[in-house]
């Protein structure tokens, strides 16, 4: 399938949705592209997994916000991968270091760059203890297998919608319960 294609489906896709994300976050090794940047030269031209670029086309014609987070020991070659796939200037926020923190201060420091709630992100990553550590934190957090692909990205959509319906739905029994209104029951104990 056309990156053009993909782009066409993945709003189309969206389209179903009537919440989308404020801002969506991606690995990068097994998540956009299929190898590990440690194991690459700055040299090589790097190729993509065939759906993400379509992906990140429809995220941005669509004015959704995109960022990184990658725990790469080599910043230096992901970034240079970046330019070379003409991807960079996508991004609003590019956390690319090595850590030990399941990538949490990653979004962290993506939060404190552009000021959107952890509830209104979607998260991409091929790892699980990632996807568990920073689902913790609130964001919608999809595990892909072979990169991220427009089933992955349906899924990921569907999920996000989920989650913030609940939220929504938690807040409005909160504001039921402890708005100081008093019931039915209430008023007629006289």
């Amino acid at each position: 399938m056309s990156e053009e294609k993909v782009k066409d489906e993945a709003m189309q896709i969206m389209g179903m949705f009537q919440i989308l994300p404020r801002l969506v976050v991606f690995d990068l090794d097994y998540t956009l592209w299929p190898f590990y940047c440690e194991c690459r030269s700055k040299r090589e031209m790097p190729s993509m997994y065939p759906q993400a670029k379509g992906i990140l086309s429809a995220l941005k014609e669509k004015g959704i916000e995109m960022a990184i987070a990658s725990r790469s020991p080599t910043s230096d070659i992901a970034n240079t991968f970046l330019d070379k796939l003409n991807i960079k200037p996508m991004f609003v926020a590019k956390e690319i270091y090595s850590s030990w923190s399941h990538k949490t201060e990653h979004f962290q420091k993506i939060h404190t760059r552009t000021g959107v709630p952890f509830t209104a992100m979607l998260f991409f990553d091929d790892e699980d203890r990632n996807i568990k550590s920073v689902s913790k934190m609130g964001v919608t957090s999809i595990l892909v297998g072979d990169g991220v692909t427009l089933g992955a990205f349906r899924q990921g959509l569907t999920e996000f919608t989920q989650n913030h319906n609940s939220i929504e739905k938690n807040k409005q029994v909160w504001r039921n319960k402890y708005s100081g209104k008093s019931t039915s029951s209430d008023t007629d104990k006289d």
